[in-house]
């Protein structure tokens, strides 16, 4: 079964993006929710797309992975409402 995970990242400034970004798309159910925030679904754990993410970024990168959970709020996303309450 898919799950949406929520995940979010600092990495230091020249790092490859782009890559980084094909990656979240590469799931096919995605959102670019905020600058450094996207949501996937996928039937990865959290664990393994936190190594995934890892394995495109510096080591010296912050990554935090989560389930989505019951209950969210939102507020100026930069991605579509409708897929957030469709998604989460």
């Amino acid at each position: 079964m898919k799950n949406t995970y929520i995940i979010t990242y600092d990495i230091p400034d020249g790092e490859d993006y782009p890559a980084l970004y094909e990656y979240f798309k590469s799931h096919g159910t995605w959102a670019h929710v905020a600058e450094s925030v996207w949501a996937i679904k996928t039937e990865k754990s959290a664990e393994t797309i936190r190594e995934e993410v890892l394995g495109k970024v510096s080591s010296t990168s912050t990554v935090f992975v989560i389930k989505s959970g019951v209950e969210a709020a939102w507020s100026n996303v930069v991605c579509r409402n409708q897929w957030l309450l469709d998604n989460l």
